[in-house]
Order: structure tokens, then C-alpha cells, then sequence
């Protein structure tokens, strides 16, 4: 495996959730500088050497409701 594709969404408690696309990791961070973190330690945890990604991608979906 070359990648690792996360869905990044906003918590409504505040921080970011991630969860792996096609893969059973999911975490959590109260920033993305510390989501990136929790996701580097998640991904190094789930994978043995030889199939370790070598590129994360990050999608970052957001939520925004508003009034007319």
C-alpha cells in the first residue's frame, strides 16, 4: 500500500475526528497539528513494516449552516 486516504471532520465538542478510508483506524485531536500526530502513531500501530503507506492524505470536510 503507497496511501492512506483520512475523512477529517470538525468535532461538534470541539477538535477533529479522522477516520481511515478502506481501513479500521480512527482518532481524534484537539488541533490538526495534533491530529496529524494521533494519526502518524494510529497508521505506525495498525501496519506491519512492509505495508506501511507511504504518503497520508487528508480530506477535510466541514459543516456550515446558515440563514437566508
Amino acid at each position: 500500500m503507497k496511501e492512506i486516504v483520512f475523512i477529517v471532520e470538525e468535532s461538534q465538542d470541539g477538535g477533529y475526528f479522522a477516520r481511515a478510508v478502506n481501513q479500521s483506524i480512527v482518532t481524534q485531536g484537539e488541533t490538526i497539528e495534533e491530529l496529524r500526530s494521533m494519526i502518524s502513531d494510529a497508521v505506525r500501530c495498525h501496519f506491519v513494516e512492509e505495508e506501511m503507506p507511504m504518503y497520508v492524505h487528508l480530506h477535510v470536510t466541514r459543516e456550515e449552516t446558515f440563514t437566508l
